[in-house]
Order: structure tokens, then sequence, then C-alpha cells
């Protein structure tokens, strides 16, 4: 927030120099600048974080607001750590359990669909 706000400072000042008594112009470098720190704030910062933590966007936004509104400033530093370590666990765990016997298996013929004797047959 400090540097979009020093940002907008050095960019009002070189614009109401340039500009004085045209506010349209002044309006719309303010405009240009508010637009390119939303495009890079919540496009395209998590979009390239994302890419190199191994994360969806979404994820990397969600881990920040989540993080940051549960343990504050420290949550902030460790959201994208932590929830790359979680992505890893996951991905790892989801490839176990692809490779074991459970994955895969079909219910036996007997545990079918009524199959059971206990209900009506839905055979047809």
């Amino acid at each position: 927030p400090t540097n979009a706000f020093v940002g907008l400072l050095a960019s009002m000042l070189v614009a109401v120099m340039q500009f004085w008594p045209d506010y349209l112009h002044i309006a719309l470098i303010a405009a240009i600048f508010a637009a390119g720190q939303v495009l890079e704030g919540n496009f395209l910062t998590p979009r390239l974080v994302g890419r190199k933590v191994g994360l969806h966007p979404l994820w990397v936004i969600f881990a920040l607001l989540a993080f940051g509104t549960i343990f504050g400033f420290l949550g902030m530093l460790l959201a994208l750590p932590m929830a790359a370590m979680v992505g890893v666990l996951a991905r790892f765990g989801i490839e176990q359990y692809r490779k074991s016997s459970l994955y895969g298996e079909a219910a036996p013929p007997s545990q079918a669909a009524g199959a059971g004797g206990d209900g009506p047959s839905t055979d047809l």
C-alpha cells in the first residue's frame, strides 16, 4: 500500500505541474494509475506468483486473504509458503492414492445395487 501511495503522489504531482488548469487530464492520469494498480494487484501478481509457486491465482488470493485475516501481517508473509506446502502435500496424497490398490477397484457383484436380497431387485 505504501508503494502505491508514493506512486500515486508522484504521478499526481507531475500531472498537476504539467496540466494545471486542465482537470480532465489530471483525472485521466489518476484513472489510468488506479486501473493499473487494480490490474497489477488483483490479476497480474497472483497469476505470476501462482505460476512460480505452482498454485492457481485464485488460491493465491484466497491464501493471502485467509492467512492475513487470521494471523495478520505474519500470516501475509507465511501465506504463500504454507499454501504451497499444502498444495504439494495434497498432490502427493492424490498421487499415492491413485497408485494404491484402492483406486479404481469396482464394488464386488454381491454388493452391487439390488443384489443383496434385502429389497426388490432393480434388474430389468
